[in-house]
């Protein structure tokens, strides 16, 4: 499919095989997803920075274009904008999805014996409820595909079509309780600003400007049985569809295995690249050729993570800026507020103001 490509996926050997992805490790999610989020919103004249207050972001973050949030605070203001615009798919569509739609589907394929069903099903519901967009599932072989179907001359927004895919993959994930892989993404729009987002709930291969947009995984999980009832579906629906975005992550690649073993260790008590590969019984050579794979270096996630752990310190913890530089392996302040204004545009000091003026 003719398309602007991104990083391919890489293949692993035994020595790296995936492991599930620990529920505390919960990242943050970029700024970009709330300016989306707040789109109709903003169209419709509703008070933006109130939602936002109510979810526990700052309005100033905004306007750090590098910034980031929790990913509890984002699935609460995902939440707040549904039910003030009584439409759960942020006005992307003519045809308003209503508040409750998605916990409606839940219970239409809450019986399904199999994933295929349910998905087909759940396809069928989509078409009811949206009149611009539409899903066919497509099994070709040992490869599955879910196709959006777009009618619109032109590609729409990346996020409209990623939030579809969202709420149709993590649905599908919750099903079978295990996160679908998924060999490839690709959108029929230009890649966005965001496009680091979507490697991480996605694929790390990308595509973009294809004819149109679709997501593939082995067809080998339509045949899985749906292992969910009614009972664990209220709970499932307390923070569905928002917690898709950091429950089924991909889990599965090298990235997300070393960002694993690093939550476990202090961070200055990080290994150097070196050791790190003999943890990971891998060259050096091998471990960086792995990561370039995936759009990585080592440096690169240590920096994400101690970025995650940062922002988590600041919003849910009453430590000093001094005790969480000292925990995330800074000899010293200043060091700290240099890389955390890199990271997201603000100091540490200032980002934990703008949260407490909420």
């Amino acid at each position: 499919m003719a398309g602007v490509r991104s990083t391919p996926v890489a293949d692993h050997s035994p020595a790296m095989a995936p492991t599930r992805e620990r529920s505390s490790d919960k990242g943050t999610i970029a700024i970009g997803f709330v300016q989306e989020a707040l789109v109709d919103v903003t169209r419709r004249g509703l008070d933006a920075h109130a939602l936002l207050a109510a979810a526990g972001i700052s309005p100033e973050l905004l306007n750090a274009p590098q910034a980031r949030v929790s990913s509890a605070h984002y699935g609460r203001l995902w939440h707040l904008i549904a039910e003030a615009t009584d439409d759960e798919f942020f006005g992307m569509d003519s045809h308003p999805m209503k508040a409750g739609s998605f916990t409606l589907l839940c219970h239409s394929v809450i019986h399904c014996d199999s994933l295929e069903r349910a998905l087909r099903r759940a396809l069928r519901f989509f078409r009811l409820i949206l009149d611009d967009m539409a899903g066919e599932l497509v099994r070709d072989g040992d490869t599955a595909r879910l196709v959006v179907v777009d009618p619109h001359p032109g590609p729409r927004r990346a996020f409209a079509y990623g939030t579809f895919l969202i709420m149709l993959h993590g649905l599908a994930c919750w099903l079978i309780g295990r996160r679908i892989p998924l060999a490839q993404a690709v959108f029929r729009c230009p890649e966005p600003d965001f496009s680091a987002e979507w490697r991480v709930l996605f694929s790390p291969d990308l595509v973009f400007d294809a004819a149109q947009t679709e997501i593939r995984f082995p067809a080998e999980y339509l045949d899985m049985a749906n292992v969910q009832n009614e009972r664990t579906m209220k709970v499932f629906l307390r923070s569905a569809p928002a917690n898709f975005l950091v429950k089924y992550r991909n889990s599965e690649g090298l990235v997300a295995r070393i960002r694993r073993q690093l939550r476990h260790i202090p961070p200055d008590t990080w290994p150097d690249f070196e050791t790190l590969a003999q943890q990971l019984h891998s060259s050096v050579s091998t471990l960086r050729r792995h990561l370039l794979e995936e759009g990585q270096s080592y440096q690169s996630i240590k920096d994400d993570l101690r970025r995650d752990l940062a922002i988590s310190q600041l919003c849910h913890s009453d430590k000093s800026v001094l005790d969480i530089a000292l925990e995330l392996g800074f000899a010293e302040a200043s060091a700290f507020h240099r890389a955390f204004k890199k990271w997201t545009g603000t100091r540490p000091g200032e980002y934990r103001r703008a949260l407490a003026g909420q």
